[in-house]
């Protein structure tokens, strides 16, 4: 009696890091702009912190997720949450779930969840020294945007609420280019936007 033969099948899922990319850079072109005072008010805002900060790097954090990327998937995770976290943030000092939340709300509590994710930044940008130089220079970025609202959140001088505003703007800016080089790269198999390899420091290069 003959035996059907064992077949492998392999599911092949592409690469999320561009769409993640993308969320991040919208979302902060946006928020960056109304800490510029180049916008005003947060409505509008809110709705990209939750479709482009969070939807778009959840969906890239499950995506990572079935790649085996510890660090991606953690990375794109975790701001995910945090632009969740924002949105509802801004949705509770806007009004929208009643005057006594609006009322009740207290900057310093944001204080220190920046600081705590100013810490788990610091963690993800020695990971990100050994994937490639763009990544590495958005998350030193994030280090000064978590660095700047911490100490604005705090009560600290104009200087940190500027210098959070401006490394937000950076922090869009290098992420489109990222996005962009990541699908080029990947659509023509070859690198036709350079983004720097892995610095080698904490493990060898491939």
């Amino acid at each position: 009696m003959n035996h059907p033969s064992p077949s492998t099948v392999k599911v092949v899922t592409a690469d999320p890091g561009a769409i993640g990319l993308f969320g991040l850079a919208i979302v902060t072109l946006v928020a960056s702009s109304q800490k510029l005072g180049f916008t005003e008010g947060l409505s509008y805002a809110a709705s990209w912190a939750v479709f482009l900060g969070a939807f778009a790097q959840l969906f890239a954090s499950i995506q990572d997720a079935k790649h085996n990327n510890t660090f991606g998937m953690t990375a794109f995770a975790a701001y995910a949450f945090f632009w969740f976290a924002m949105a509802t943030n801004w949705l509770m000092k806007m009004g929208t779930f009643g005057p006594e939340l609006a009322g009740a709300v207290d900057g310093k509590q944001l204080g220190f969840a920046f600081a705590g994710y100013l810490v788990f930044t610091l963690f993800m940008t020695i990971g990100a020294m050994e994937t490639n130089k763009v990544l590495f220079i958005i998350f030193c970025l994030i280090d000064v945007l978590f660095l700047g609202l911490t100490f604005d959140a705090f009560g600290a001088p104009e200087f940190f609420h500027s210098m959070a505003a401006y490394a937000e703007l950076a922090i869009g800016i290098v992420s489109l280019y990222g996005c962009g080089a990541n699908v080029l790269n990947t659509h023509f198999g070859r690198e036709f936007l350079p983004i720097g390899k892995a610095f080698g420091i904490f493990k060898a290069r491939v």
